[in-house]
């Protein structure tokens, strides 16, 4: 097998593998590396605490759970926490792994680790330059039903809402 970056950029970069499959013929085939993200679910008093924000590449403002991007070799945990008070103020005594959600593995190594909130206390937010977000606290079983309608997309924020349902967070 070989890998040949044709690509690299901040956060992402594009490869051009040659694969030998099952069967034996050489294939192309390519594909996205990620240094991947970290996310957090948080549920008070039966709501969950999500982040409204625009998101280019789908062109429409997402619902989705506070998350961001793990900066190099950062620990996903400590990712978490950062981006929780960045886009919330929200901080948390305690993180505990719920799960690693990879959205499109068919091209893309992206995975996100999620984590559930324990002992939440307020603290300052502070968005990155240039983001706009709006925290929004929405009843569990609603975004639950939204998931099912198809109205949240994303996976990380499927993974932790069907999870904080199956948990009784709400």
């Amino acid at each position: 097998m070989s890998d040949r970056a044709v690509w690299r950029g901040a956060i992402f970069s594009a490869h051009l593998l040659e694969v030998a499959p099952p069967g034996g013929r050489r294939a192309a085939r390519e594909i996205v590396r990620h240094h991947g993200g970290a996310g957090v679910c948080v549920v008070r008093d039966g709501r969950m605490c999500l982040v409204r924000q625009y998101r280019v590449a789908l062109g429409r403002a997402t619902l989705e759970i506070p998350a961001g991007k793990v900066d190099g070799q950062e620990d996903p945990a400590v990712c978490a926490a950062r981006e929780l008070r960045e886009e919330t103020g929200l901080v948390a005594d305690n993180l505990e792994f719920l799960a690693r959600s990879v959205g499109s593995p068919g091209f893309c190594d992206e995975a996100t680790s999620i984590y559930i909130a324990h002992g939440l206390r307020e603290g300052e937010r502070c968005l990155d330059e240039g983001e706009f977000a709006d925290v929004v606290w929405v009843p569990l079983d609603d975004v639950v039903d939204a998931v099912a309608a198809g109205l949240i997309q994303d996976s990380k924020t499927i993974v932790a809402a069907l999870a904080a349902k199956t948990r009784n967070l709400g």
